[in-house]
C-alpha cells in the first residue's frame, strides 16, 4: 500500500510544480529542473515541508541549499546533497528570507531622482544590505533611439555598470545623496561573508553578470556603510524616528523599490499611509516607487495593469514610466514642468 504524502507535502508539491511550470523556465532551466524534482519526489518535498511555509519560496529554498555548498548539478545529485544536509538546510532556511537586492534597480529609480532638486536624503524601505542606496556611486549607459547616454559618478567610471533600454525622454542625472539610511525587518551586512555569500546565492543560476555586479556595489556599500535600522517600516513611529536624522537642508526621498509586493497587503497598506503621511508631515519626503501597476490604488492617474507594460515607477502616486522591476527598462510616460531636473 503506497502511503498518500501528507497536507504540508502536497502543498510543497504543488507549489513546486507551480514555480516549475510558470516561473522558471526561460530564467533558470536548472532551478525548473530542481523544482520539477521535488514536485514529484515525496521524500524531497517532505523534507522542504519541515521548513516554514513562509520561507518555503523555490528561490529561497534553492539558493540556500546552493549557499550551503549544494552542486549545481542535475536533480539526482542535488537531491542527494539535500538528503545528506536535510537538518542544517531546514534550519538556515527558517531564519532566512527573500531580500534579493539588486542594484541595476537604481537604473530605473534613476530618471524618478533626477525630478528631485539635490541635496537629497535617501531612505529606503525593505533596504536589505542597502544596495540600491548607492544610486550616485554606480554608473549608468541608457540606450535610446538616439544613442546612449553616459552617467558616470564623480569621481569617475564605477566598478558597477548599469545599461538601461529607454523610450521617451526621461530626465537623467545623478542625484547629488548627502545621507543614506535604510530599514529592514532584518538587514544584512555589505562586509559580513555570509550575508555576501547569501545575496548572492539568490541570484538564479544561468543569469549572467548578476552574481559579480552584486558582488562590486557589495565591495562599495561596505566602503562607507549606510545607516541600516533593523524595524517594521509599516509602524509609523519607525518611519518618523529615522526620517528625523535626515540632515537639515537636504530633500528626504523615501524609495520603496520592488519591495510592496513583499509585504501582505494590511503591512503594504500601513507603510503606504506612513510614508504619505510622513510627506505631509513636518518634514516632507517625496516618496518614489517601483510596484506592479495592480498592487494598489495610490496613482494620481489610471494605470491600466493589462495595458502599462511593466512596473510603475511613481513619485508620489504620479505615474511616470514603465520598467522593468529589475531595471532593465525604462519607458518614460510622464513630466511635470515644476520639477526639477537634479543633474550636476
Amino acid at each position: 500500500m503506497i502511503e498518500e504524502p501528507d497536507a504540508e507535502t502536497a502543498a510543497v508539491a504543488e507549489r513546486y510544480g507551480r514555480f516549475a511550470r510558470d516561473e522558471a523556465p526561460g530564467r533558470s532551466d536548472l532551478y525548473a529542473d530542481w523544482a520539477r524534482g521535488v514536485a514529484a519526489d515525496p521524500d524531497i518535498a517532505a523534507i522542504v515541508a519541515r521548513i516554514p511555509a513562509t520561507r518555503r519560496q523555490p528561490p529561497l529554498v534553492f539558493a540556500v541549499t546552493r549557499m550551503l555548498g549544494a552542486p549545481e548539478e542535475g536533480f539526482a545529485t542535488w537531491a542527494a546533497w539535500l538528503h545528506a544536509h536535510a537538518d542544517e538546510a531546514v534550519a538556515e532556511a527558517s531564519v532566512r528570507r527573500l531580500q534579493t537586492n539588486e542594484p541595476q534597480r537604481c537604473a530605473a529609480l534613476l530618471p524618478a531622482l533626477a525630478t528631485v532638486p539635490g541635496p537629497i536624503a535617501l531612505l529606503e524601505v525593505g533596504a536589505s544590505a542597502g544596495l540600491c542606496l548607492y544610486p550616485d556611486r554606480y554608473s549608468y549607459r541608457y540606450r535610446g533611439r538616439e544613442g546612449v547616454t553616459a552617467l558616470d559618478p564623480a569621481g569617475g567610471r564605477s566598478t558597477v555598470m548599469l545599461d538601461c533600454d529607454v523610450t521617451g525622454e526621461p530626465p537623467l542625472g545623478m542625484p547629488q545623496v548627502v545621507w543614506r539610511a535604510g530599514i529592514d525587518l532584518h538587514p544584512l551586512d555589505a562586509a559580513d561573508a555570509g550575508d555576501r555569500r547569501f545575496l548572492t546565492s539568490l541570484v538564479w543560476p544561468g543569469e549572467g553578470g548578476r552574481a559579480e555586479r552584486i558582488g562590486a556595489a557589495l565591495d562599495i556599500v561596505a566602503a562607507d556603510p549606510p545607516l541600516l535600522v533593523a524595524g517594521d517600516a509599516s509602524d509609523p513611529d519607525v518611519l518618523r524616528s529615522v526620517a528625523a536624522m535626515a540632515p537639515d537642508g537636504a530633500t528626504l526621498v523615501v524609495t520603496t523599490p520592488g519591495v510592496l509586493p513583499h509585504i501582505p497587503r494590511a503591512g503594504r497598506e500601513r507603510v503606504i499611509d506612513a510614508v504619505q503621511k510622513l510627506g505631509h508631515s513636518e518634514r516632507r519626503a517625496v516618496w518614489i516607487t517601483i510596484d506592479p501597476p495592480g498592487l494598489h490604488e495610490q496613482w494620481n492617474a489610471a494605470v491600466d495593469p493589462g495595458a502599462w507594460g511593466g512596473f510603475v515607477l511613481g513619485r508620489d502616486g504620479e505615474p511616470l514610466a514603465a520598467v522593468d522591476p529589475l531595471g532593465g527598462f525604462v519607458h518614460w510616460r510622464a513630466w511635470r514642468p515644476g520639477w526639477t531636473d537634479a543633474a550636476g
